[in-house]
């Protein structure tokens, strides 16, 4: 049953049991909680289970002992569960937008499209399980042939971010439980709500105890060193910074564990001369300021062709000075607030230090205060020009509602300074050329291109990056891959 409203009164708030091990609700073995705040009003919203390394150890123990039944259940069954799954989110998606609003923070109707997108990852791998087919293969021997099949790896170690707390976390579950696997799953602490009520769908659903754990945390460390030491474990997936991505790939290694991260981005977003440069910007502050610019997808170097640089900065600054910014429980709030205080710390560190090399800042440059917005975590949304490659803005992800502009005047050379970058995960293109988009897709070493396409995204393709940006894929078909071991069978016919 499900444990909306599940909630006692503990100290004048709120506290939920988010603990959820071997099918039951629990508390952390040393009955110690954490805060939960609303980002847009600085309100504590209620008090979760503050687990550490032995309740990490507990949800692997219940993880372990329900693999044998869950991967020998039938694709079939699990494909059905899934789909069971999916129609209660789907169902459920008023009440689940307006949790993740309050929660994180973006604008309801952003939350709206969020639910929507994760449900359909569960819909996606519901189908795709019902696709792990193997392989008959021939022999050099006329008396031997092979057979292969596709099994899951076992017990997955997931961590997930605060910046989309319930489409991450489906697009994982989905394909690790169509695949067989089993599960335990850490959420950010920021948006641990988000986390318990989409394991409140997969339980209500029927995924049986044992098949999904969640250890809630607010200090993430000892439960990633469970995760990355424990060698039940045999897979690790994390959505985050490439900084924790890095440590914790390289914990895993040490395991032998198989690692797929999702890590940060620093997109470039280029403007060809033969692009309509209002339509590109319009695209580009539809994107910027999506989620108040905290997604690793987002643009970050607007490079615009000298010929088109006053059309389209004329135009995006327009499309910025109409953005409203609030809480976004309220009606026509386009951008919300940031996670906390120190990430308003970093995007003002960053526009005030291209302020200081030259840059010009024709709209926003400042946290926003007045209304009663100091109660939470405002950043006016902003437009850098003149932005040269010495300022951090330039080098460094934002994530914050920034979008520098800068302008090119060599087609030939704008490729090179988008690679630029230790960064791979996605890039967007503008042009009417169709030989222009192709060579662009081609020679731009990022994971996903967006070719006059604001959202090049969907659970039926792959997602993910090069270099500091990742390894391995979700989404797609690729994205089961990722939970699967080949097994061959050599079979004599003597």
């Amino acid at each position: 049953m499900s444990q909306c409203g599940d909630w006692e009164a503990v100290t004048g708030t709120r506290y939920a049991r988010a603990m959820f091990r071997d099918g039951e609700w629990v508390d952390a073995v040393s009955g110690g909680t954490f805060p939960v705040f609303n980002p847009a009003t600085g309100e504590e919203m209620g008090r979760m289970a503050d687990g550490e390394a032995a309740d990490a150890t507990l949800a692997i123990d219940a993880a372990d002992a329900a693999f044998a039944t869950w991967s020998a259940t039938t694709p079939y069954k699990r494909a059905d569960i899934l789909m069971d799954a999916w129609r209660l989110m789907t169902e459920r998606s008023d009440q689940l937008a307006e949790l993740m609003t309050t929660e994180q923070g973006k604008p309801l109707r952003a939350s709206i499209f969020e639910v929507g997108y994760g449900a359909d990852f569960i819909r996606w791998y519901a189908e795709e399980a019902r696709r792990l087919t193997g392989e008959w293969l021939p022999s050099g021997r006329p008396d031997q042939r092979f057979l292969t099949v596709r099994q899951g790896v076992g017990v997955v170690a997931m961590v997930t971010p605060w910046n989309y707390p319930m489409s991450m976390l489906t697009r994982k579950m989905g394909p690790a439980l169509a695949a067989g696997c089993t599960l335990v799953l850490k959420p950010a602490e920021a948006t641990p709500l988000s986390a318990k009520a989409i394991f409140e769908v997969f339980a209500d659903a029927g995924v049986p105890p044992g098949v999904i754990n969640m250890v809630t945390a607010a200090d993430p460390v000892p439960i990633g060193d469970v995760f990355t030491t424990d060698p039940r474990v045999r897979k690790l997936t994390f959505t985050g910074s490439t900084a924790v991505g890095r440590l914790l790939a390289s914990k895993a290694g040490a395991s032998l564990q198989r690692v797929s991260v999702e890590l940060g981005g620093h997109a470039p977003f280029i403007v060809f001369p033969d692009a309509d440069p209002i339509n590109a910007a319009k695209g580009a502050a539809a994107l910027k300021f999506l989620n108040a610019g905290q997604a690793c997808i987002s643009p970050n170097r607007l490079y615009v062709h000298r010929s088109a640089a006053d059309v389209f900065v004329d135009t995006l600054t327009k499309r910025v000075v109409g953005l409203v910014t609030g809480n976004g429980m309220e009606e026509g709030v386009g951008v919300g607030p940031l996670v906390d205080d120190a990430a308003v710390e970093k995007v003002s560190a960053q526009v005030d230090d291209a302020r200081a090399k030259g840059a010009a800042v024709p709209v926003g440059g400042h946290r926003l205060t007045e209304n009663g917005l100091d109660k939470g975590y405002f950043y006016a949304p902003t437009v850098l020009t003149e932005v040269t490659s010495e300022m951090t803005v330039y080098r460094e992800e934002t994530f914050g509602p920034v979008a520098p502009v800068v302008v090119y005047d060599d087609v030939d050379e704008v490729i090179e300074l988008a690679n630029d970058t230790h960064y791979g995960l996605a890039a967007y293109v503008y042009t009417d050329s169709m030989k222009t988009a192709l060579s662009a897709f081609e020679a731009l070493r990022f994971g996903i291109i967006g070719i006059n396409d604001v959202n090049p995204t969907s659970a039926s393709v792959p997602f993910g990056g090069m270099k500091d940006s990742g390894i391995g894929r979700e989404g797609g078909h690729q994205g089961l891959d990722e939970y699967l071991e080949i097994k061959t069978a050599g079979i004599s016919l003597r």
